[in-house]
């Protein structure tokens, strides 16, 4: 019989012990959170990235909601490229992953994120969720990307659950679809004790949240901390990066939102494209119409139309089916909800003739930008951003922070991609508009070299169509046009 010696002994005792470390890593985390959290789950993950499907839960998968209240997977593919368009995943990231709730929400709907790779750099992300989005939105964007650099990543879902379905009866619906064929839905958003100044609280939580769970998991905290986020998730960096420096050294923001309760704005923008899009619509498209010369006075690019097996197809119909009334009824029933929404008519809404007859001015600056960052942060935005409008919301809040000057305002940057939208899978239709998500992960190396090893930022500029951001651009500070043609080598789709 064999007798292992001491020395043998003395390994496999070693070996079990570390076999039970690895076993136990998830329940020593979570034991060490768990005042911080409620419904909480762990698992050690051979791949923390999108290769591997495990990492985003399918959606509806939450026990006891009603459907598309949580949609992980319908939410990171809802403002990113087409799959042959995003960038490759090169390597797999093993690590722990944590999904879970704040358990200091009273409303028991704000949730949490954490994924922490095996091989940690030292550094974390923490990203904001944009629309009314999941903790899940900035996977394909945000996590895939910093993972594979070693980053522990962070993200929230602003304290807030999506949307269910509701009907004409419910007097917090919203009306989708197109008008012959209506359906109505309940964004969470708007119930009561959900108001949108909980957006940044959830961003800095989360920035709380995730640094223990750091700590925690490797013994010290990180040494740096970075806020990501696109559309409203930009909006929660701004005001994280105005708010809470303790809590980041920097942050890259995405065609972020902008508030003020001046304007312009999503209720100041919105109306007048919703109301005059029908009438452009019934134009057949005509970019000479009084509805399309009304909608670009609004602010809006220049709309885009694709001939395709289905008809033409127009990138403000696209936006206007899915996101122009959808966002207004959201902001407008939370922020003035004595507005009478389909009664009155979204299209008709006037904020200025609103602000002496509603609170909506008040709810509105409470949830206003002040530009007064405290951190570095770069904003990138498209030129042809048919939601968020350029000169009303990225370049309205550059001026801001232009306005207020201070120490902090001198590392603050706008990169402009030219022709870039909103919606980055709307390019597969629109060959015309140029992706933006390539240039916003390079803006966020620029923002670490910066912080880390002050490397002075590029200037504002504008990137040009197949450019990147540049120490030397050709063009400084504003694109001069929205929208400049494509090459005829690329112009492989009848646009007109």
């Amino acid at each position: 019989m064999w007798k292992p010696t001491a020395a043998a002994l003395a390994l496999l005792i070693l070996s079990g012990a570390a076999a039970a470390d690895e076993r136990s890593a998830c329940e020593r985390l979570l034991r060490k959170l768990d005042s911080q959290l409620a419904d909480a789950s762990c698992v050690e993950s051979p791949d923390l990235t999108t290769r591997n499907p495990d990492t985003t839960p399918a959606d509806d998968s939450l026990p006891g909601l009603p459907p598309s209240a949580f949609m992980p997977q319908a939410d990171r593919d809802i403002l990113v490229a087409d799959p042959a368009h995003r960038p490759p995943i090169k390597k797999a990231v093993p690590g722990l992953q944590i999904q879970a709730r704040f358990a200091k929400d009273p409303l028991g709907q704000a949730r949490f994120l954490l994924r922490l790779p095996k091989d940690w750099n030292g550094r974390l992300v923490v990203a904001g969720a944009s629309g009314a989005r999941s903790e899940f939105n900035g996977d394909f964007v945000w996590s895939d990307y910093v993972l594979q650099q070693g980053y522990a990543y962070a993200s929230q879902n602003k304290g807030v659950l999506s949307a269910y379905a509701s009907t004409a009866a419910d007097p917090l619906a919203c009306r989708t679809g197109t008008p012959d064929n209506p359906h109505y839905v309940h964004y969470y958003d708007d119930d009561p004790g959900q108001e949108f100044t909980r957006w940044r609280d959830f961003m800095v939580m989360a920035s709380d949240l995730a640094r223990r769970g750091v700590e925690a998991q490797y013994g010290r905290k990180p040494r740096y901390t970075y806020a990501v986020g696109a559309s409203n998730g930009g909006y929660q960096v701004r005001r994280a990066i105005e708010t809470a420096p303790e809590y980041f050294d920097g942050g890259v923001e995405w065609a972020g939102t902008f508030v003020d309760p001046r304007g312009p704005s999503l209720l100041t923008d919105l109306p007048p494209a919703i109301l005059n899009y029908p009438d452009y619509l019934a134009s057949d498209f005509s970019p000479t119409s009084t509805a399309a010369l009304n909608i670009l006075a609004a602010g809006y690019p220049p709309d885009l139309v694709a001939d395709t097996a289905n008809g033409p197809v127009s990138l403000w119909s696209k936006h206007a089916d899915s996101f122009w009334k959808p966002t207004q009824c959201q902001w407008q029933k939370r922020l003035d909800p004595g507005y009478d929404t389909y009664g009155a008519g979204p299209g008709r809404y006037n904020y200025l003739a609103r602000l002496s007859a509603s609170t909506v001015g008040n709810n509105v600056a409470a949830i206003a930008t002040d530009g007064k960052i405290k951190r570095p942060l770069i904003t990138v935005a498209g030129t042809m951003d048919a939601l968020l409008p350029i000169d009303h919301h990225a370049r309205a809040y550059a001026r801001q922070v232009a306005a207020e000057g201070g120490e902090h305002a001198q590392a603050y940057r706008l990169y402009e991609i030219q022709n870039g939208n909103h919606v980055e899978r709307y390019a597969k239709i629109f060959p015309k508009l140029e992706l933006i998500e390539p240039h916003a992960q390079h803006a966020f190396d620029l923002l670490v070299r910066y912080v880390e090893q002050k490397t002075p930022l590029p200037p504002d500029q504008c990137v040009a169509r197949g450019g990147a951001i540049s120490d030397a651009p050709t063009q400084l500070g504003h694109c001069p046009n929205l929208l400049v043609p494509i090459e005829p080598a690329r112009n492989h789709r009848c646009d007109r």
